[in-house]
C-alpha cells in the first residue's frame, strides 16, 4: 500500500502540507472507506466494496432534498422545447382578424401607451400595422386557432394548454433568455433543470438528471452553457449537453491507446487524493466531483445506448419527419428527448435558434415552422401513445413575442417584427395541465394583455408546482441570503391545472 502514499509526494505545496498533517495510519484510515470511496465503488465493483456492510450504496446517483417533493407531483419529468429568438404570436397562435382592415395604419398611441421600444425600431418615423400574411383556422374539439404554418401542431391542439398572456420585463435576447432559464436577467443563477435536480434528485442512476440538446446548424442569437448551468448549486446539478457526432458527450470516451486498467489506476489514485483533500478542507465540491467521475463512468455505457436511434422503427422516423434521421437536427433531438424521458431523465431541455425575424419575417418564420412543427407534434403524440404524457410535462415557447407594427419597410408580401415583451404565447401539455384549454387574452393588436396575465415567475412557480415543489420552499443559501428560482415573486397559475 506504500505506493498510495508515494503518489502524493509531488511538488504541490498543498499536498506537502497535507502530508505533514497526517501519518501513514491516518492517511489509510481516512482514504480506505470514505465517502469518495463509496461514490467510486461502482468503478471497481460496488458489490465487492460494500460486501458485508448490509446496506445499499448511499451514493447511487443524485439524491434530492429530504422532504421533497412537498406534495404529490403530477410531472415526473419535463421536456422544455425552447424556441430561441422570440416566435411571433401573430404567425403562430394568437389570431387577430381585425388587423386585416388596418394594414399600414399607424399603431394607436392609446394602444402603445408609451411602452418602450428597442433601439432597432425606436427611431422609425412610422410604426405601421402589419397583419399576418398567413391564414388561421380552428381545430379539434377545443376549436383552438392555429396558423396554416403549424399543420401538425393543429392535429394535437386538444392535448395542449395555450397561455396567450405571457409577459416579461426583458426586451433584449440575452437577458430575456437568461430570465426564462434562471429566473433572473443577469447570469449566475441556477437554471430550472439544475433546481429540479437539486430539489428532487434523479430516477435514473446511469444518466444525468438534466440533459440539454441544441439544434445543429441553426443560426440566430448565441446560446451559452450558463443557460443550463448550476449557478451556485453544487456542480453535479448542471445540465449535460448531448451533441451530434461520434462523441455525444465531450471528454467521455477514453483517449486512443488508453486502456481501462490505466484509467482504473488513475481514478483510484485520484480518489485517494480527493479523499485527503476533502478530509483536510471539507469542500463539498470535492465530493461533487467524485460523484461526477462515477456518473461519467456509467455514461460510457448508457450514452451510446440511448443515443443510438437505429432501433427506432420506420414509422417512428416518418412521424417525426425526414430530419429525424439526421442526428443533431431539431427533429432528431425531439426523438432523442423521448428516449431520454423513457429512461426517466428528470429534465430535458431542447434549444432551437432562429426565431428572430426583424426583417423578411414571412419567409423566415415559414422555414422555422417547417423545421420544427412536425417533430414537436410528433413528440406529443409519441409520448401519449406510450403512456408517458400523463406524467411528463411538455413546454413550448420563446423568450418574448413580436410587435404588431412592422420593423422596417412594410409591403403586401414582406415585413419584419421587433421584440415585444408585453404579451406572447406559450403552450404546455401533459402532466397536470388542462388539455384543449386556452388561458389569457390579448387586445386586438396583441400588444397588451386584457385577461389573466402570466409572468415568467408565475410560469416557474407553476412548473415547480407540477413537479411537486412549493416554489417558496425550494431555497439555497449563497453569499449570505437564501435564493430561489422565483426570487421573491411568483404565483401558481391554478386556472390551467387539471
Amino acid at each position: 500500500m506504500c505506493h498510495h502514499h508515494d503518489i502524493l509526494r509531488s511538488n504541490s505545496k498543498d499536498l506537502k502540507k497535507i502530508e505533514k498533517q497526517m501519518d501513514r495510519r491516518q492517511f489509510l484510515t481516512k482514504t480506505s472507506m470514505g465517502l469518495g470511496a463509496i461514490a467510486l465503488g461502482s468503478l471497481f465493483g460496488a458489490d465487492r466494496l460494500l460486501a458485508g456492510t448490509g446496506g445499499d450504496n448511499p451514493i447511487s446517483g443524485i439524491k434530492g432534498i429530504p422532504g421533497l417533493p412537498h406534495h404529490l407531483p403530477k410531472a415526473k419529468r419535463v421536456v422544455y422545447l425552447f424556441q430561441s429568438g422570440g416566435p411571433s404570436q401573430f404567425e403562430t397562435f394568437d389570431y387577430k382578424p381585425k388587423l386585416t382592415d388596418m394594414f399600414g395604419q399607424e399603431l394607436p398611441e392609446s394602444i402603445r401607451g408609451g411602452q418602450r421600444l428597442t433601439g432597432m425600431s425606436a427611431q422609425q418615423s412610422s410604426l405601421p400595422i402589419a397583419p399576418s400574411k398567413y391564414t388561421f383556422d380552428q381545430y379539434g374539439e377545443s376549436r383552438a386557432w392555429v396558423s396554416e404554418l403549424m399543420p401538425h401542431t393543429a392535429e394535437v391542439v386538444d392535448d395542449l394548454c395555450f397561455i396567450k398572456s405571457m409577459y416579461t420585463e426583458q426586451i433584449n435576447h440575452d437577458p430575456a433568455i437568461t430570465f426564462f432559464q434562471t429566473g433572473h436577467q443577469l447570469p449566475g443563477r441556477p437554471s430550472i433543470g439544475a433546481w429540479a435536480s437539486y430539489g428532487l434528485g434523479t430516477d435514473n442512476q446511469d444518466l444525468p438528471t438534466f440533459i440539454t440538446l441544441v439544434s445543429k446548424n441553426a443560426g440566430g442569437q448565441p446560446l451559452y452553457s450558463r443557460l443550463w448551468g448550476n449557478g451556485f448549486l453544487p456542480t453535479e446539478h448542471q445540465g449535460v449537453q448531448f451533441r451530434s457526432g461520434k462523441d455525444p458527450v465531450l471528454y467521455l470516451n477514453n483517449p486512443e491507446n488508453y486502456e481501462g486498467k490505466d484509467r482504473q489506476r488513475m481514478l483510484h489514485y485520484l480518489k485517494e487524493m480527493n479523499e485527503v483533500q476533502h478530509s483536510t478542507y471539507g469542500d463539498p465540491e470535492i465530493n461533487a466531483r467524485i460523484a461526477q467521475y462515477e456518473m461519467a463512468f456509467k455514461m460510457q455505457t448508457s450514452v451510446p445506448e440511448v443515443t443510438d436511434l437505429s432501433s427506432e422503427s420506420d414509422e417512428t422516423f416518418d412521424m417525426y419527419g425526414p430530419d429525424s434521421r439526421d442526428p443533431g437536427t431539431y427533429a432528431a433531438n425531439c426523438l432523442l428527448a423521448r428516449r431520454l424521458l423513457e429512461k426517466d431523465v428528470k429534465f430535458v431541455q431542447l434549444y432551437h435558434r432562429g426565431w428572430d425575424q426583424h426583417t423578411h419575417l414571412p419567409g423566415g418564420i415559414k422555414n422555422q415552422c417547417k423545421n420544427t412543427d412536425q417533430a414537436t407534434a410528433a413528440l406529443v403524440k409519441d409520448l401519449k401513445q406510450r403512456g408517458l404524457l400523463e406524467d411528463t410535462l411538455v413546454i413550448w415557447g420563446g423568450e418574448f413575442g413580436r410587435t404588431v407594427y412592422s420593423q422596417g419597410k412594410l409591403t403586401q408580401d414582406n415585413y419584419g417584427r421587433d421584440h415585444h415583451p408585453r404579451c406572447f404565447t406559450m403552450w404546455m401539455a401533459g402532466a397536470g395541465v388542462k388539455p384543449g384549454f386556452t388561458h389569457g387574452e390579448t387586445d386586438d393588436f396583441s400588444y397588451n394583455i386584457t385577461k389573466d396575465p402570466v409572468h415568467v415567475h408565475d410560469f416557474h412557480a407553476t412548473l415547480l408546482h407540477l413537479m411537486g415543489v412549493d416554489h417558496e420552499k425550494l431555497t439555497y443559501k449563497a453569499q449570505g441570503r437564501r435564493f430561489r428560482l422565483t426570487d421573491v415573486h411568483g404565483h401558481v397559475v391554478k386556472d390551467i391545472l387539471s
